[in-house]
C-alpha cells in the first residue's frame, strides 16, 4: 500500500504544486492515483490556507475528491488545527460528512477521546505514533489499539543518515502494535530513507507534498503524482530484490 498525502500543513508560501482548494486537491489526488496511490490522506484548508476541522471547510474537500478517485480518502485531526481537546472533539462530533479515516497523533491531549468518537462514527482510525514522543507508550496501553485500522508510524528525524535508525527505534517501541497493520513513513530529509525501509520491511507507506517537496536527486517535484511515481518505483525495486 501506497498513500498519497497531498499538502499536510503546507501553504502557498511552499509553491504552486501544492493543492490547497477542493478543485486543487480533488485534481492532484486524480492524478497520484492514476500513478498508483491507493489511498488519500489529506488537510483540507481555509480559503486563507489555514488546516481545519470545520464541517464547512471538510465536506467540500472530501466530496470533491471523491467525486474523482474511488479510493479511501482520510483527513487529520492534529492538534494545531483545532488546539483546544473538547473542541476538537466537538469539531469531529460535528463533521457532517465523514472521511473513511482519520489520523489521531496519540501524543497530543484528548486523543483517546477523539479516536474513540471516531470509531463509534464508524471512521476508520489511524493511531498517529510520531518518534521523538511519548505516542507509542500511550498506544500500546490503550484499550483502543485493537480497533484501530492501522498504525501511521511517523519517523519526525528529518536527517537522511538518521532517519533509518530513528524508524527502526519507533518500530521497536511499538512492539507488535496489537497485531495492526503499519503504515511507516518519513518526512523533509528522512523521507526517502524511511520509504525504502518500509519496502525492505514489506510494510505500507506513504509519499506525497506533506512528507517532502523533493525528488530522492534533490530536484523539486511538480506534483504528487510525480512524487507517488518515483516512491512506487523505489519502494517496489527493494521490494523485488529482498
Amino acid at each position: 500500500m501506497v498513500q498519497v498525502c497531498l499538502n499536510g500543513s503546507r501553504c502557498a508560501a511552499d509553491g504552486v504544486s501544492v493543492p490547497l482548494s477542493p478543485q486543487d486537491l480533488a485534481r492532484s489526488a486524480a492524478d497520484a492515483v492514476t500513478a498508483g496511490a491507493t489511498s488519500v490522506h489529506v488537510h483540507p484548508k481555509t480559503p486563507c490556507g489555514h488546516d481545519s476541522l470545520s464541517p464547512r471547510v471538510l465536506a467540500p474537500a472530501l466530496e470533491a475528491i471523491r467525486a474523482r478517485v474511488s479510493v479511501p480518502v482520510g483527513v487529520t485531526t492534529g492538534a494545531w488545527a483545532e488546539p483546544d481537546p473538547a473542541a476538537r472533539l466537538a469539531r469531529v462530533r460535528s463533521w457532517t460528512v465523514l472521511p473513511d479515516f482519520a489520523s489521531v497523533n496519540w501524543h497530543e491531549p484528548g486523543a483517546e477521546a477523539v479516536a474513540e468518537q471516531l470509531l463509534g462514527r464508524g471512521v476508520g482510525v489511524e493511531a498517529g505514533i510520531w518518534s521523538g514522543t511519548d505516542g507509542a507508550a500511550r498506544f500500546t496501553a490503550s484499550p483502543l489499539g485493537p480497533r484501530v485500522l492501522r498504525v501511521l508510524a511517523e519517523v519526525t528525524d528529518p536527517d537522511p543518515a538518521s532517519a533509518e535508525a530513528s524508524a527502526r527505534a519507533l518500530l521497536a517501541g511499538l512492539g507488535e502494535a496489537f497485531g495492526r497493520p503499519v503504515l511507516l513513513h518519513g518526512e523533509e530529509g528522512g523521507t526517502w530513507p524511511v520509504l525504502r525501509l518500509a519496502g525492505r520491511l514489506g510494510l505500507a507507506t506513504r509519499i506525497g507534498l506533506e512528507d517532502t517537496l523533493f525528488l530522492p536527486d534533490g530536484r523539486r517535484a511538480v506534483s504528487n503524482a510525480e512524487l507517488v511515481a518515483e516512491g512506487l518505483a523505489r519502494y517496489g525495486s527493494v521490494q523485488r530484490s529482498s
